[in-house]
């Protein structure tokens, strides 16, 4: 079985919900307080052991490869200026030479497609998938327990979540089949099922180990909703051939494709911090009783 190296990170969205902002910013790039959305979810795929992260970008995402390289002036700068913390800080983050791929989508064709253009990238093995929307929150990363299940299990993992049953139709939903060391088999997915059919109220939340035969479905799958080929369409006719698993991720989760969730983010991770936890809390309790909601 072979070991999960390589991360897909689909960055090509326009990021619509958050004009004007993302006019000449790509959505990634919006902070956290202090950190690109996209950083995070960096973050969470090397606490996992990946040590190649692939980028499937479109028009006017340079920013995210400047981003990831090394900025010799800003690095200079800090040294001569004696701020080592933050030197030492950037520094950590700067993944090694070689670690970092970059490829186009050039058509925004949905999310089957993006992963499907990064086949030459990933090659004949296992691959993880993150959406970089999905920023999350926990002692440990969720992709570090997939990997983990991953190399008791072999074959694909799913992250999923509880969602409100009446919510379900939403969603990408699996069916739970019985335990499998700190997972489940999945059977069956459906995508935003009518109300009332769930298999279950456990929903897809961004976060994937696939095996490389997905590439082969995708490079024929037709276009399913939205007129976009859908990475859910192709994992259903990957199911009938390999087994899913799917990992029960008890963490939080923030939507940052939206503005709710990427709000809520910003105000998660401010608490979260020591050096900010006080401060911020004195602050949110001020507005909440000095502003009154908008209309």
């Amino acid at each position: 079985m072979k070991r999960v190296r390589k991360a897909v990170f689909p960055v090509a969205g326009l990021g619509t919900r958050f004009l004007p902002a993302t006019k000449s910013i790509p959505k990634e790039m919006l902070t956290v307080v202090d950190r690109p959305v996209i950083q995070y979810v960096v973050d969470e795929a090397r606490e996992a052991g990946i040590e190649h992260f692939i980028f499937v970008t479109g028009r006017n995402k340079a920013v995210i490869e400047d981003h990831f390289d090394v900025q010799f002036e800003l690095y200079d700068t800090l040294a001569q200026r004696g701020k080592t913390e933050q030197l030492e800080r950037l520094q950590r983050l700067q993944p090694a030479p070689g670690q970092t791929s970059f490829t186009r989508q050039q058509v925004p064709l949905g999310l089957g497609h993006a992963v499907w253009c990064a086949r030459e990238l990933v090659g004949d093995e296992p691959f993880a998938l993150l959406l970089p929307d999905m920023i999350m929150q926990s002692e440990k990363s969720c992709m570090r327990e997939m990997v983990e299940l991953y190399a008791e299990t072999g074959n694909n993992i799913i992250a999923v979540q509880e969602c409100d049953p009446a919510e379900a139709h939403k969603y990408g939903i699996v069916g739970k089949g019985k335990s499998v060391h700190t997972g489940f088999e999945i059977e069956g997915m459906v995508e935003k099922p009518k109300q009332g059919t769930a298999p279950s109220n456990l929903f897809i939340n961004g976060r994937y180990i696939l095996q490389p035969e997905i590439f082969n479905i995708l490079a024929s799958q037709e276009r399913g909703a939205g007129d976009e080929i859908q990475l859910t369409d192709a994992m259903l006719k990957l199911e009938k051939m390999q087994s899913f698993y799917g990992y029960h991720y008890r963490g939080r989760t923030f939507d940052c494709g939206s503005p709710e969730g990427f709000v809520e983010a910003n105000v998660a991770f401010a608490l979260s911090r020591s050096d900010l936890s006080k401060s911020m809390a004195g602050i949110i309790e001020g507005l909440l009783g000095e502003i009154k909601p908008g209309k």
